[in-house]
Parts: structure tokens; sequence; C-alpha cells
């Protein structure tokens, strides 16, 4: 029998490369200026310090991912994802607080003992010193300058690229293993982790469900040199549940005086896969307060009162070069959008409740957009989501289909004063998409719009074709008689730049929600480049733009932005020049304005500046506002704010601090200026929605009726049939995953766990964290189940746990020649491949934690093709109580015929070539 050290805990190998790039420029952003000290630390894990590596040692790539955080003293790692990643049998028991085993030779002995503090590296003992080993929620997280010592080797963390190299003076063996299998691996494609062919659960939709709600409560004094003493009192109540076999949401907020003044309501029906309403395959249908769609030449997405739907996919922006994103912003909050990491636009505070960012531009390839949140004493939330621009914006043979009729500006249920907006009064539309081919779509639309209290009635009509690495479309509409508007459009990528050109032309009176009275032309040229300054990269972005009017006034606007990623300092620095030509002759003095945007770490603190600086027609400060964070324990933040503001000649500076409680959140907070106007105020926020597991209600910090949850429901799948009988034993302290993600909660003793905050109506894999169940020889059955959330509805999962063994064996050539590096698939009764394993540099392979069963072992097909050798099929393994450890012994193979050895995989069948 051959010894193998198995390493007990999973590390997460679906991790993209994307989210790990974003995770470690946003963690450099926030590097600490601490010194190195031997001292025990008082930090903890947190998602601001999050890192994920790309470990690679001379030109390979080692694992999917290696896991770490920023600490006060430096960078450590997850030892699991090292052992993972550069295959070294180091068994890690996390119950014992033990890992024992060799590094890359057998003589190279090592015992790490957390419980006695102590390290032994072959005959040689050393104390653990504090700060050598953190203990985090995946796991073991070591410092990389104790792992370099350990293994002998240099690991050199690299922040700005996501790395974590490997540097020894000699060859180790995994690089002599990954020579040997570096062709096969070549022509290996990338895989896709495909949802559909998933297990799923859906929740039925009910006639009547109890909503959640979230609520938050203010309370705040002011005395104010301008508006004297006044006390407020808000609160704001979002609720979500389901009617009529429908969701529903509504939004009530008060006005300073706690007394009702917006109430919106909407039900609605959304369904990724297009099943609603019948032979219209919709996508999402809605009633009440409901926002339409923006088309190139005619309409502006505009909120509200009214119904719509469509079948167009759920993640689709409106329209191929541009979207828009609009949500609930409560009192006090501002919102920022990003796109690729770099800040195109800010939103304050309005006074109905909403943030919009309406038109925004998006890039030919993958566009990542996040719009953050900013509370008034530190929250932070964030939404993120990716739209991809290429051939594929609508499939080939595909329709979709929008309308919509709606008053806009009106609230379903009016409390308060109506505000007018230009756009007031009922209108209505529909609008039709058509892929031609791969290259070629085509687009129509009608509309009746009012717009200043006039109606008007168009037709729009545009084509879109590929031309090479671009995107081209051409638009038209018409105002019925009155005028008409023309506009082209290029999305394209030129190297590593890419660039957006616009015109637009009118004819007539020609007026629109896009088209502004009196303009003639508008032209734009916008174009987006990276920069490489040594290991760096610096997004850089102009735009601009030239608009002639018929009231003779001509405008040229220019703005340029640039982003720096410094070791402890991000910045983003905007400059935006006007300037205006009259037929008159007397020309408007040109205009320029600077934006500063810094954020950075200072120690403990985290820094957030804005200054806004006016260099012409007179040069003055127009804004500054900086905001300083740290934390105050697990639970607390504080936060500090320091600002001028030049039209009100006035500097103030504020104090808070937020208490995070499971059941409820609550923030405090002081301010002062200089003209002797002082605040206070008091927050109380906390969430009340249907607890799943009782059917009573449950309180929660965690916002219940925005996100999605998850009952999950861990069982011991006895009889292995896949369905929770009622005498099956259900187990407690299971953790479980959402995603790619660790959920931060275990299931109770009746086996039930809760997962909170997820994003509604985006499919996500619910399943069993392995690392966190205490003996290696019960598994999960499934990889986890599919679930699309539903904002406050829980879903329900039951994730079975079945007994587990293991399948082992050596692949050599005939004539008993090891064959290296070759994929292998363990496949089960029905065809599926339910565990792969490579073989190492002896040929063997193993595959750990099979559930009972019996399998056939194959080689995977492009390695059979990369080696030369057939597809291995007869290799039988039977995995069951009296046979734990199905030892396939050597399995040999020729390279024109077929395996000349399959033994099943019991002991007392033979297991000798």
């Amino acid at each position: 029998m051959r010894a193998r050290y198995n390493i007990i805990g999973q590390s997460y190998h679906a991790l993209a490369k994307t989210a790990g790039i974003i995770a470690i420029s946003a963690a450099s952003l926030f590097m600490a200026f601490s010194a190195q000290a031997q001292a025990l630390s008082d930090w903890t894990a947190n998602d601001d310090d999050a890192l994920l590596f790309d470990l690679r040692s001379g030109n390979y790539r080692l694992g999917d991912g290696v896991r770490g955080y920023q600490t006060d003293s430096g960078i450590c790692v997850d030892l699991a994802d090292i052992i993972m990643a550069m295959d070294i049998p180091l068994r890690l028991d996390k119950k014992s607080r033990r890992a024992t085993g060799w590094i890359f030779t057998e003589n190279q002995t090592i015992t790490i003992d957390r419980d006695n503090e102590m390290v032994q590296k072959a005959d040689v003992t050393a104390k653990l010193r504090s700060g050598q080993i953190y203990d985090v929620p995946e796991g073991w997280c070591v410092d990389v300058k104790s792992l370099s010592e350990w293994f002998d080797v240099q690991f050199v963390p690299d922040l700005s690229n996501a790395l974590l190299t490997i540097r020894s003076d000699t060859q180790l063996p995994f690089e002599r293993a990954l020579e040997r299998k570096e062709q096969a691996a070549k022509i290996r494609p990338q895989k896709s982790f495909d949802l559909s062919g998933l297990p799923q659960s859906s929740e039925p939709y009910k006639f009547w469900r109890t909503p959640s709600v979230d609520a938050v409560v203010s309370a705040g004094g002011l005395r104010d040199k301008q508006s004297g003493q006044q006390f407020d009192l808000r609160y704001e109540l979002y609720a979500s549940g389901e009617v009529g076999k429908a969701s529903f949401d509504a939004r009530l907020s008060s006005d300073n005086s706690g007394v009702p003044e917006n109430l919106r309501v909407r039900a609605y029906r959304t369904d990724p896969k297009g099943e609603l309403l019948g032979p219209l395959k919709a996508t999402h249908f809605a009633l009440g307060d409901v926002s339409t769609f923006s088309t190139p030449l005619v309409s502006q997405s505009i909120a509200g009162r009214g119904a719509l739907v469509t079948n167009r996919p759920v993640e689709r922006p409106d329209s191929f070069d541009r979207t828009s994103f609009r949500g609930e912003l409560p009192n006090g909050w501002d919102a920022e959008l990003y796109r690729n990491g770099q800040l195109l636009a800010f939103a304050e505070n309005r006074t109905d409740g909403r943030y919009e960012f309406l038109d925004v531009p998006l890039l030919y390839g993958q566009n990542r957009i996040e719009v953050v949140l900013y509370g008034p004493q530190g929250q932070i939330r964030r939404d993120t989501k990716v739209i991809p621009v290429g051939l594929d914006s609508i499939p080939p043979r595909e329709t979709y289909y929008w309308a919509g009729i709606h008053e806009a500006g009106e609230d379903l249920i009016r409390l308060g004063e109506f505000l007018p907006i230009r756009q007031a009064g009922w209108r209505g539309g529909v609008g039709v998409e058509r892929g031609l081919n791969n290259k070629t779509s085509v687009a129509a639309s009608l509309f009746s719009l009012q717009i200043d209290g006039d109606r008007y009635n168009y037709l729009e009509g545009s084509v879109r074709r590929a031309v090479g690495p671009t995107l081209v479309e051409l638009s038209g509409s018409s105002n019925l008689g009155e005028g008409m508007a023309f506009r082209g459009q290029l999305l394209g990528q030129l190297g590593n730049s890419y660039i957006t050109a616009e015109s637009i032309w009118t004819k007539g009176e020609y007026l629109s929600d896009q088209v502004e009275e009196y303009i003639d032309s508008r032209h734009s040229l916008a174009i987006d480049h990276s920069f490489k300054i040594g290991r760096k990269l610096v997004p850089f972005h102009i735009d601009t733009q030239y608009e002639t009017r018929s009231d003779g006034r001509d405008i040229l606007d220019v703005t340029g932005r640039m982003s720096f990623n410094l070791k402890y300092l991000s910045l983003t620095g905007e400059l935006n020049w006007e300037k205006q030509f009259s037929d008159s002759g007397t020309n408007a003095p040109d205009q320029l304005d600077a934006r500063l945007l810094a954020t950075g770490r200072i120690g403990k603190v985290r820094l957030r500046g804005e200054a806004v600086y006016r260099l012409a027609p007179e040069k003055r400060f127009e804004r500054v506002d900086f905001t300083g964070e740290w934390r105050a324990g697990e639970r607390s933040d504080w936060r500090a704010e320091l600002g001028y503001d030049a039209s009100l000649n006035r500097a103030r500076a504020g104090i808070g601090i937020v208490r995070r409680f499971d059941r409820f959140s609550v923030t405090a907070s002081a301010e002062a200026a200089t003209d002797g106007s002082v605040a206070a105020g008091l927050n109380l926020a906390f969430s009340l929605g249907p607890d799943p597991r009782s059917g009573k209600f449950r309180l929660s910090s965690n916002k219940l009726a925005n996100s999605g949850q998850a009952l999950a429901i861990v069982y011991r799948d006895e009889n292995r049939d896949g369905v929770r009988q009622a005498g099956e034993p259900l187990v407690e302290n299971v953790e479980l995953t959402a995603g790619q993600s660790v959920a931060l909660s275990a299931t109770d003793a009746n086996g039930r766990a809760i997962i909170d905050n997820l994003l509604p109506f985006r499919p996500i894999l619910i399943g069993i964290d392995s690392s966190s169940l205490s003996n290696p020889f019960v598994q999960p059955a499934l990889p986890g189940v599919v679930i699309t959330p539903r904002p406050g509805v829980a879903v329900t999962v039951e994730l079975p746990l079945v007994s587990a063994g293991e399948v082992e064996g050596t692949l050599v050539r005939r004539g008993g020649g090891p064959i290296a590096g070759v994929g292998m698939e363990l496949v089960d009764g029905e065809g599926r491949v339910v565990r792969e394993a490579q073989t190492e540099f002896d040929g063997f392979f193993l595959f750990d934690g099979v559930p009972y069963g019996s399998y056939t072992v194959r080689i995977a097909k492009l390695s059979a093709q990369a080696i030369q050798v057939p597809v291995i099929l007869g290799a039988r393994a039977v995995v069951d109580e009296e046979n734990q450890v199905a030892r396939l012994g050597a399995i040999t193979v020729g390279t024109n015929a077929n395996m000349a050895q399959n033994d099943i995989g019991r002991p007392d069948r033979g297991n000798m070539p």
C-alpha cells in the first residue's frame, strides 16, 4: 500500500481570475503603513483585506488561486490552498490544530503544532511565534515570510499584479512533473461551470406570502445659523413578499417630521428562463411603480405608475452601447458608479429617495459595472454586474420585445405634493429587436410621449452590424411630420484602446427625451486606454463632444479622466473644459473644473477624499471632503469627516460610530461647523421577516426584503436515494457555501441553516463546505443545488451527505514506465464524471471523497490524444462499506491497443498487472 497524505478541507477551485484581480486591486489601495511586529496582533479577517493570488513558479501557474489577507504586519496566505496548489503531502488537521508531513522530499519532514506553539522541521524545533499563523474563516493563514522559511523557498507577493511567485535555486519536484504534462495542458480547453446541468430547487409562488420588511429610523437635532433649531424624525420601510402568485415590493418614506411622504408599490414576476404569460414567453412583467426602457434617439428610462412586459434577458441592457441603473437611495446616502474599476459618475441624495445613472456608455467587450452606495455613518453596499458588448448581443433568429405604458413622475399612491418633471404625463411605447445572423440585427419602436406638456408621437428604427472588431449602429427617428433625427454609433477595439464615436443630426423641429430643443447636431468621440508604467496599469479616458444649436450657441465639451493606483493610495483625477461659441460674437468665458477622488489607508484608518476646484473663469475651491474610517471592534466602526463648502463659506467636522448586532444595527453621529452650526443624530436599522425554520418571525441586521434567502437542510442519506426520509438523521455544525463564497452560517441541531444576502434573480449554487465535515469519509452526495433567489423569500434546499471512500491506482505504459500528468476521470453508472484527477510523476492517481457506488475509471479524452493512448473504459471500482478504499493497482495501457489490464477495485479480486 502506498502511503498518501490528504488535505482535510477544501479550497475554492472555481474562483475566476478576474474576481481575484479585482480583489487584489482593492486591497492594494488599502495597504497599511505598519511596522513588522513580533507582538500579538489584534488584526482580524475582513472582506476589505481579502486577497486572491495566482500562484506561479517560473512559467507555470499552480492550482486555481491562493487566498490570503493583508494583515497589520504583512501578507498571509491560506495554507490549505498552498498545499493543494503545490501538491505537497502535508496533512492539515483543523480539529487537532496540527499539520504533519513532508515538503518536497521525504527527509524534509515538518510538524506544526498550534496548541503546543511548536514548529519542528526535520530535527530542528522552533517556537511558533505570534503573527506567524492567523485564524481566518477559510482556515490557517500563514505569513509568507514564515512560509518561505519553513519550505526553504521564497514566496514573493506582487499585489499590483495579483501574483504569488515561488523562487528557488533548484528545480522543484512539481516543476519536473509540470514539464512532462505541459503539452497536454496546452491543448486542454477551459471548462465552463454550467449551472443548468446541476440539480435545481425552486420555491413555488403563493397567493400570499408574508413580506419581509427592512426598516431604517433616524432621529436628529440641528441648530443652524440659517434655518435655526429643528428636530427631525424620519423613517423608511421597504417590504417585499408575494400576493396573487406574484412578487410585490413597497417602499414608504416620511418627511423630516415623520409624516408619510412617498409610497411606491409594485407587483411583478421575473423569470430568467422566459416562461411567463404563456405564448408571450416573457422574462419580466410588472404593474404599479415601474421604469420604462430607453432608446438611442427618443425615450429615456423614467419612473412612474403603469405597466410593462418584456422577454429581454434579465441582465440585458436597454441598448447595446449603453444602459441605465436606478435603485433606492436612503436618506443621507450617496452613490458612485464604476466601469471596469474606473469611476464614472456620482449620485447624491435626492428628495425622491432614488439614484439614477442614465445612459451609461458601454465599451466593446466585457463591462464590469459596480454601483457603490455610501451611508452617512460609513455603511457600504455594492451591486456588481458584468455586461458583455459583442457579436452575440442579440442571438441569430431570436426576437426580443418590450411594451409599456405609465404616467411619468407619478407614484401609484401619492401621499405628498406632486413634483413636476419635464416628462410628466402619460406615455407609452412598444419595440422589437431581431437578430438576423451572427453579425446583423434590426430594431423598431413606436412611442407616444408627453414632454413639457405637449404630446409627441415617434417612429424609430435601427440596424446594427459587426464590422471586424467593431460594432456599428445606424438609427433614424421621426416625430411624425414635425422633424427627423439620424444617428451613427461605433464601438470598437484597436489594440488595447477602446473607441466610441457617435454623431446625431436633426432636421426640422425635432424634440425628444434624448435630443433637446435647438439641437442641430451633436458629435462625440471617446477613447479608453490603459498605459503600462512599470508593472502598473494606468487607465485613461478622454471624451470630446461638440454640439451645434439653432439658437446660435455651439458648445465644445472635453473631459479627461485618469486613475493612479499607488502603493498605499488610489487617485482618480478628472478635468472638464467647456467652451461656447456664439453667433453674436460675444462668447461666454471658458469653464475649467478639476475633480480629485482619493482612497487609501494609513495604518488602520481607511481614507476617502474628494476635492472640486474651479480653474476658470476664476480660481477657487468649490468643495473639499475627507472621510476616515477605522474598526473599533469586530462589530463596530468609527467614521470621522472633514469638509469645506465654498458656497456656504463653511468648514465642518463630524464623528460617528456604527454598532452591528445580530438583530439590528445602531449608528450615532455628531457634527459641528465654523459658523456655529451643530447637529447630532441617531439611526436604527433592522429587518423583520418570516423565519423559515419555525414559521414565526425573526429580527436580523441583514437586509431581508432587498435580498434573497435560502433555507438549507443537511441530512445523512443512508439509503442513497437522494430523497430525505423521516428516519434519516439531520447533521449539525456543517458550514455551507453560496456560489464561490463560504456562507457565514452553520447548521443547527436540526440540520438547518439560513443563508442571507443572496442577489435576487441570479442563479447561485448552494452547497456544503467539505472542510467543515469532521469525518473525511462522509462527503456531499451532490456538488450543490442551484436556486434562483427572490427578494424576501426563503428557498428550501436539501443537501444530502453520504458515506464516501477513495479510488487509487497507477497508470503505466506497457513495459512498466509510469505515465505522468494525465487527466483521469471517475464515471458513475449514468455516465457522469463525478471526480477528476491527474497522475503524478510516478503515474499514481487518487480520487478522494468518492460516494459509495460503482464507477469506471478512464483517461480524459484530450489527455489520451496528447499522449497517444486509448481512452480506458474497462477499469472498474466499487466503493462500499466493506471496501472504502478501492485499490486498482497498476493499470497498463499501450499506444496501439486497448488496456491490457483492468481490475475491479476489491482487495479479494487481485490487483497485480
